[in-house]
């Protein structure tokens, strides 16, 4: 293991898309377009814009082309979409993504209960969207749900991580997410499960993704760069509740991740208080609480 941080880091804002995907209320199309541009000024190089996801599932992410039709795109930024099949690929091109993102779980429960099929018939579905994606020249993120535990099955071993990853690899994904879906992980889990899949594939293409239900995503983070991990998801103002367990906080707030990488000497590229004045006006567009405790102490001082 080791303890040498990377000097950069490559931050991807889930936000507009995972943060809000689960949102009661609809948030309006125009308010998606202004706090994706606001993050692109901010020096996000990586956005998660849309889903192409049947808006019957997932109605807030309904007008998901037009998001991507309005927004004032900057040169070197990546635009990712969900897609869920093919037809989501087809749609998610016509919209000019420049990253599709894939799905799966390491808990074979968890793809029961939220995919409807195993985990192996799960990752037979994106064969045709991956290739024809490679075809035409797309980034495909792949992204594990459930990596350090499931609400079904409990505790998730590294072994049964490394075979969803191996499965992603040989399928040709560019980039793989672990994720903390529950966010019940603990740094000695993460720094297990990242010691498992580095022996597999370079820590260079694997992603953090930590939530915060149990307080412990920054402490994950922490483990993950101390393994050597350059790659963090986070959402603005912390959005996105975890609906797995009542109450809970979901995604780990872009605010308080930048200010440990910043205090850690690491360049994210990304300011921070342009981002806390993001979160401010995201909160209030939506009516939520700001859920970032370093969002907030800023925006009182």
């Amino acid at each position: 293991m080791t303890n040498v941080f990377p000097k950069k880091v490559k931050m991807v804002e889930v936000g507009p898309r995972d943060g809000l995907q689960n949102e009661k209320n609809f948030v309006p199309i125009e308010v998606k377009v202004d706090l994706i541009n606001r993050l692109s000024e901010a020096g996000f190089r990586n956005i998660e814009a849309a889903s192409f996801v049947s808006p019957k599932w997932i109605p807030q992410m309904a007008g998901s082309d037009q998001v991507m039709k309005d927004i004032k795109r900057k040169p070197k930024v990546i635009y990712s979409a969900l897609t869920p099949n093919l037809q989501g690929y087809e749609a998610a091109l016509a919209a000019q993504a420049n990253e599709i993102v894939i799905f799966s779980a390491a808990s074979e429960a968890f793809a029961q209960k939220n995919i409807n099929c195993s985990i192996a018939e799960s990752i037979q579905r994106f064969i045709p969207v991956v290739q024809t994606a490679k075809r035409d020249g797309i980034f495909v993120r792949a992204s594990i749900s459930c990596s350090l535990g499931c609400p079904y099955q409990g505790p998730v071993e590294p072994h049964e991580v490394v075979a969803v990853v191996q499965q992603m690899l040989d399928l040709g994904c560019d980039e793989i997410d672990i994720a903390d879906t529950i966010g019940i992980g603990t740094a000695l889990q993460v720094k297990r499960v990242y010691e498992a899949i580095f022996r597999i594939a370079p820590s260079k293409i694997f992603s953090g993704h930590f939530h915060d239900t149990y307080g412990q995503a920054l402490t994950n983070i922490y483990a993950a760069l101390e393994m050597g991990v350059e790659i963090f998801h986070s959402s603005v103002a912390g959005l996105g509740g975890c609906p797995y367990a009542k109450g809970a906080t979901g995604n780990v707030a872009t605010e308080d991740v930048l200010y440990l990488l910043h205090g850690l000497g690491i360049e994210t590229g990304v300011d921070l208080e342009a981002v806390v004045s993001i979160g401010q006006f995201i909160s209030e567009a939506i009516g939520k609480p700001n859920q970032s405790r370093v969002g907030k102490a800023l925006l009182n001082q």
